[in-house]
């Protein structure tokens, strides 16, 4: 038993075994090949649909059959990953070009998905039977077994373009991640050709054919200078704006009209560029937007904001640049499996990957050509001489008793235990000298090749044989001649195939929206109980003060163009715009101060709502649980951030209170256990908004601070505990630090 337990590392095996399994998902199934540009679902699926025979010129199959087939033949991975990649080949808005021909609901560009696979069908296009499957039957590439060893599968597709480049690529595997955008088929074709006749062609001037990315979608690229090193070194980011148009509208308005998208945004984003653009409009971003319609059918993108009167449009177009994904980045990672590894490749390396994979197809695809050639040269030329010396053959035929017997006379001469008519045949037959395969078609030739015309047709098509045996030796002896065939090959797929460019390429300004000044003039915040806030001009207020203050918790006065803070029992502090807030009516219901801030009612207590303005006027005294308290400069809390700390706390604390500092001079401090104690605020030291500050009240234990009330001597304040009212200034007057007085009820 000893022998046969194996001992390891656990780590050790560990690694290994995540390592075989990353390195099976980057190649097996995440990457494509450099070669063919296809990943193994993608081929799979399309030499299934070769091997059902499901043609570009015959009916439609049903999707389900092609994945089942598929999956139980050559990817044993799940039915959803290889109809998933049959829907992707189908999309032409995702494709630079569609090899699958989709019959049914199979998606559409703002991110419907495809029915499923028992209803849709689907077929070839024609250009991936012609360019992408054409020679398999001409022993151009390898194949290996399947997963079970049942079938044979191709390890790369004889692809005569370089699909890498055309249709792009996208794909998560494990630790990396591969995103080619797609490119135009004329441009590749001539860069691939370029290449072929200048091997140390530079990647600067291979980009005279290939301009840059050419989405299905179209848009504009906007940083063209940046391409250049995009495409040297395999990676980096491609800016991409929507077109957009400008239409005149009803009553002198204007509209403008989006016609064209960024490829990013294919997909759930369109509505979520709606939601975005319409958000605009409800955060007061912008007042020109009238109305957003979706307009987009089978005809092609069609968006249109219809804007106000006097709305700048080339301004407002920027804000839909800077705050929308009408202008969006495409990262690029052009990783791919090339010579069994994943690499990083630029232009130039992926082109040279597909011309080396061009002249290998070549190379065995004409040797294979000339050898059947070759065989049909050896079989014709016995076929006319035997013509030659038909009669002689005739009495062979007639004088064997056997197959076997003639044949070896035909090959070997052999003429023992054949009749013949004359000594002359006898000798004439030992001379014959036929090859195997010559004889075996003299055995099995037909009468009627001996009419004459059979006969010119015969000798017609081995001059044809000659030729070709001729033209494959050339194409193999000679690189030119071999490059030349590649070339035409690919002037023809671009003759039948090529399309003009959709995206523009350009270099264009950065997006700069200036928002409109607004008047500056002071407004009244108003936030209730239940957090709900809004602004409301300063006559409103006047008219209903009474009830403004009755009816909300937070009451002041700030400018429209300013900011509220928001303290919070955590010691966070919260800045909301004034502009961000509705600003309307005295009965208006307002918003959440949740919606405009980071503030949350679910973790964190209101403290203290104030101004900014008021902040920069004043010093603000912290109080918290423990007794901690501490005065800072308000000039500290005028901060850009949306949320900093307002002040330090200790382990459990809290904050009870935050005040601005006027015309107060005493500070009143309530334990929970009925403590009271006053003493000067002058006692209070100033510290910044980073420190914990000074004990302020002694507290017995399990007692905590539970209110404290700034107060002038002049003013009398009370306040009621526990059913009893108390005059805070008659309090007895301590020192900071002390236990206070004990209130008995």
């Amino acid at each position: 038993m000893d022998d046969r337990i194996i001992k390891t590392e656990y780590s050790e095996l560990m690694q290994k075994s995540y390592i075989d399994y990353a390195m099976s998902v980057i190649v097996s199934r995440a990457l494509p090949d450099a070669r063919d540009g296809l990943k193994p679902v993608q081929r799979r699926t399309l030499y299934d649909m070769y091997e059902l025979g499901i043609r570009y010129d015959r009916p439609y199959r049903k999707s389900a059959r092609i994945v089942g087939d598929t999956m139980g033949k050559y990817h044993p991975h799940g039915d959803s990953s290889i109809y998933d990649a049959l829907v992707v080949m189908a999309q032409d808005f995702k494709k630079g070009l569609a090899l699958v021909d989709g019959h049914g609901n199979f998606g559409n560009i703002e991110g419907d998905g495809a029915a499923a696979m028992r209803y849709t069908e689907a077929r070839l296009q024609k250009i991936t039977q012609e360019a992408f499957l054409a020679d398999l039957d001409k022993d151009v590439v390898d194949f290996m077994p399947n997963f079970d060893e049942t079938e044979k599968e191709p390890t790369v597709l004889p692809v005569k373009i370089p699909n890498l480049l055309v249709n792009g690529s996208e794909g998560i595997a494990v630790g990396m991640a591969t995103s080619i955008p797609p490119h135009n088929l004329g441009e590749v074709i001539d860069a691939m050709k370029a290449y072929m006749k200048d091997g140390s062609i530079s990647t600067r001037e291979l980009m005279k054919y290939v301009k840059g990315p050419d989405f299905p979608t179209g848009g504009i690229v906007i940083n063209q200078d940046e391409l250049l090193e995009i495409y040297e070194t395999g990676t980096g980011k491609i800016k991409v704006r929507g077109k957009v148009v400008y239409e005149k509208g009803k009553n002198g308005k204007t509209n403008l009209v989006i016609t064209e998208i960024p490829y990013p945004m294919i997909g759930a984003n369109i509505a979520k560029f709606l939601m975005d653009v319409a958000a605009l409009s409800e955060t007061k971003k912008t007042a020109d937007i009238l109305d957003i319609s979706n307009q987009s059918s089978k005809e092609g993108i069609r968006i249109v904001i219809e804007l106000r009167k006097d709305a700048d449009v080339e301004n407002f177009t920027n804000l839909l640049y800077k705050k929308t994904r009408l202008e969006d980045t495409f990262g690029v990672n052009m990783l791919a499996i090339y010579e069994g590894r994943p690499e990083v490749m630029g232009l130039k390396q992926i082109l040279k990957a597909n011309v080396d994979f061009q002249f290998q197809i070549a190379t065995r695809k004409y040797t294979n050509l000339l050898a059947r050639e070759m065989e049909k040269k050896e079989v014709q030329e016995g076929l006319i001489k035997a013509c030659n010396v038909i009669d002689l053959i005739i009495e062979i035929l007639r004088g064997s008793r056997d197959r076997n017997m003639a044949k070896a006379c035909l090959v070997e001469g052999k003429v023992d235990g054949i009749r013949f008519k004359s000594k002359e045949s006898r000798i004439m037959a030992a001379q014959l000298m036929f090859t195997e395969k010559q004889a075996n078609a003299i055995l099995e030739m037909r009468l009627y090749r001996l009419i004459g015309l059979e006969i010119d047709a015969l000798i017609k098509e081995h001059e044809d044989t000659m030729a070709n045996i001729y033209r494959y030796e050339d194409i193999l002896e000679r690189r030119d001649s071999m490059a030349q065939v590649i070339m035409n090959e690919l002037d023809d797929i671009k003759k039948e195939y090529g399309r003009k460019r959709r995206t523009q390429i350009e270099n264009a300004e950065e997006a700069v929206y200036k928002e409109k000044e607004i008047e500056e003039m002071d407004v009244c915040f108003l936030m209730d109980r239940f957090g709900y806030a809004k602004t409301i001009d300063m006559g409103t207020y006047e008219r209903n003060k009474e009830a403004a203050e009755a009816e909300n918790r937070f009451v002041f006065t700030c400018k429209n163009r300013g900011k509220i803070c928001i303290f919070t029992d955590s010691g966070q502090l919260h800045t909301v715009k004034v502009s961000d807030l509705p600003f309307g009516k005295f009965r208006d219901k307002g918003v959440p101060i949740d919606n405009v801030s980071n503030y949350s009612s679910e973790k964190e207590s209101i403290v203290c709502v104030t101004s900014q303005m008021e902040l920069n006027l004043c010093q603000l005294v912290f109080a918290t649980a423990q007794s901690m308290m501490k005065v800072v400069d308000g000039g500290e809390f005028d901060v850009a951030k949306r949320t900093v700390a307002a002040t330090k706390l200790a382990e459990g604390d809290t904050v009870i209170g935050v005040a601005a500092i006027h015309h107060q001079n005493n500070v009143v401090l309530q334990s929970h256990q009925g403590c009271f104690l006053r003493f000067a605020l002058s006692e209070i030291p100033e510290k910044k908004k980073a420190a914990l500050g000074v004990r302020c009240m002694k507290l017995a234990e399990g007692d905590f601070v539970e209110n404290v009330y700034f107060i002038q001597n002049s003013v009398p304040v009370s306040v009621e505990y526990k059913g009893k009212e108390i005059v805070l200034n008659n309090i007895k007057a301590n020192k900071r630090d002390t236990k206070g007085t004990k209130i008995r009820v």
